[in-house]
């Protein structure tokens, strides 16, 4: 506990100064962030015995992060994102070329890992240009971690508390219906007390923000256990001592993310 309590105290200081310190510093933290989740994400699957393409599938998310930042200080038009397509197919042609007995499923967790991981990662990432398409604002990617912590300290506590009903034993035989509701009220109050900070939208917004984050942030952990259970995994790492690996830590940010930015995207334009 003390390992972890430490681990944590120091993770929240990192991730709280990569919000605030600026765009550049933003955009740099998120695409480490993102290569060193899928490099983490590549590792795992090889365990199974499993071969994805690591090293093109990292240049190419690297690539993929980096032209999707690039659309807020470059103001390109969106068509040159296709420029990825070559790079990202070059995984068919590579595997032409290995002796395997199962190529397909080599080639489909290369592509998993883009939609998984690195997808996940510029939609958090765009969070911080949402109100402003060339302009960083720290808000909307500080109350989305925010809430997200809500979440799960709301979801321990009232779980431990009040927890009786399995939410969904079969992959996460901890977490109950009571634990759920509770991290979602925890994270709605969160919500509500920063629209008195935070002006870019309605008091009622930011709740459903956090009602978004809070269902989606616990599939996503769902989904991360049903991953690790199905290549009896324990930890998706050891980069985070008492904590596991940077999946276990970002598993309700990976499904979340995408669906809060096209909530809000929709909401406000």
């Amino acid at each position: 506990m003390k390992t972890r309590a430490i681990t944590a105290f120091f993770f929240t200081i990192v991730m709280l100064g990569s919000v605030f310190l600026g765009t550049y510093v933003f955009t740099a933290f998120y695409l480490i962030l993102s290569i060193l989740s899928l490099f983490e994400f590549y590792k795992l699957i090889k365990n199974s015995g499993i071969r994805p393409h690591r090293n093109i599938g990292l240049v190419a998310g690297a690539l993929i992060f980096l032209m999707a930042a690039g659309l807020h200080y470059l103001r390109y038009d969106v068509k040159y994102l296709l420029l990825c397509i070559p790079l990202i197919f070059s995984v068919f042609i590579t595997e032409l070329y290995k002796k395997n007995k199962i190529p397909f499923a080599n080639i489909s967790y290369t592509f998993v890992g883009f939609v998984y991981v690195t997808f996940p990662f510029c939609f958090f990432h765009a969070l911080g240009f949402l109100n402003h398409w060339n302009e960083y604002n720290f808000h909307f990617p500080l109350a989305f971690l925010l809430m997200l912590w809500a979440n799960d300290t709301g979801a321990y506590m009232f779980g431990v508390k009040y927890g009786k009903r399995k939410l969904f034993e079969r992959h996460s035989p901890k977490k109950s219906w009571e634990g759920f509701f509770g991290g979602m009220l925890t994270s709605a109050l969160v919500a509500y007390g920063l629209s008195f900070l935070f002006k870019e939208t309605t008091p009622t917004v930011w709740v459903g923000m956090a009602v978004l984050i809070a269902s989606f942030g616990t599939l996503g952990d769902l989904v991360e256990s049903m991953l690790k259970r199905s290549l009896d995994t324990k930890d998706s790492g050891g980069l985070l001592p008492g904590h596991g690996g940077l999946l276990d830590r970002f598993d309700g940010l990976l499904l979340a993310a995408p669906v809060v930015y096209a909530y809000l995207y929709l909401i406000l334009y």
